[in-house]
């Protein structure tokens, strides 16, 4: 499936700024199950400061400064994406018993190696709640039995609530209130998986949504996602499940930024100087083309 993707993110700020700096992951890049054939990024007002640069992680990382005040920001994206599904093959992973001999035998220490995504991360640490969680379904024969097990079983245990947590909120919290947001799933999900060794990663991107039956598809209602990509063995490779959802990351995903957890794939952070408060708005509209 093919998209055209659009995104416009809008800061105001109570007071005009004199020192802002950001760094910016909004632009999606080639992977392994899509490809990107035209990509824009804008910014108004234009920064006295801009480059653009691969992460640790290879994300595209954009970087901005302004020097003189500023008292609003808007960050407009423009971009086509492919996105291929492989079909559903046989289920190539190991038991899950088997997955640590087959982490010890991978020698690549590149930016997807799963040994960067296995261990404890800034955001990402499970507490005793979500080990036991994640242990009552870990009995299946394979390990992408077990991945889908866990979004399956974290959906029907979480509520989704846009008001219940912020982007701060950690994710032993928001288990334990059992509610929260795309971020809050995925990254519990992430914390279940590493506590029973299997390597799990936090994605960002944009999912295509899907009008009322009957109704006009609207402007700027589509929405920036979170999902997991789990490391189901060499045969297997990264598994994409959104447990938000309920399903598979399949041919609705466009992928932007994978990384450990919510930190390492901010669509956008850094610093600014100001007094007062500031809003924020957004609107994404991801096209189907064909």
């Amino acid at each position: 499936m093919i998209y055209d993707i659009k995104l416009v993110i809008d800061y105001s700020y109570a007071a005009a700024s004199d020192h802002v700096r950001n760094i910016l992951r909004l632009l999606p890049s080639d992977g392994p199950n899509q490809k990107v054939t035209s990509r824009l990024l804008t910014v108004d007002p234009k920064p006295d400061e801009q480059r653009e640069r691969k992460d640790f992680f290879g994300n595209i990382t954009t970087s901005v400064a302004w020097h003189s005040p500023v008292d609003r920001i808007t960050f407009r994206l423009r971009a086509r994406a492919e996105r291929r599904v492989p079909e559903d093959e046989a289920d190539l992973s190991p038991p899950l018993g088997a997955l640590d001999a087959e982490l010890a035998a991978f020698c690549d220490l590149g930016a997807r190696s799963p040994h960067h995504f296995l261990m404890p991360s800034p955001r990402i640490d499970a507490d005793a709640a979500m080990r036991a969680f994640a242990a009552e379904h870990a009995g299946h024969p394979t390990t992408r039995a077990v991945v889908q097990a866990m979004g399956e079983a974290l959906h029907e245990e979480m509520r989704f609530d846009s008001a219940a947590t912020d982007v701060n909120t950690p994710p032993a919290e928001a288990f334990a209130a059992r509610h929260g947001v795309c971020q809050d799933f995925a990254q519990i999900m992430i914390g279940c998986l590493r506590s029973l060794g299997v390597p799990a990663a936090y994605v960002s991107g944009f999912l295509r949504t899907y009008p009322p039956e009957g109704q006009p598809r609207l402007e700027g209602v589509d929405a920036m996602h979170a999902w997991v990509a789990a490391w189901c063995g060499v045969a297997e490779g990264w598994v994409e499940y959104d447990p938000t959802n309920r399903q598979a990351a399949g041919e609705d995903y466009i992928m932007v930024a994978m990384g450990r957890d919510y930190s390492d794939v901010a669509p956008v952070k850094g610093a600014i100087r100001t007094a007062g408060g500031q809003e924020s708005h957004q609107a994404v509209d991801v096209i189907p083309l064909e």
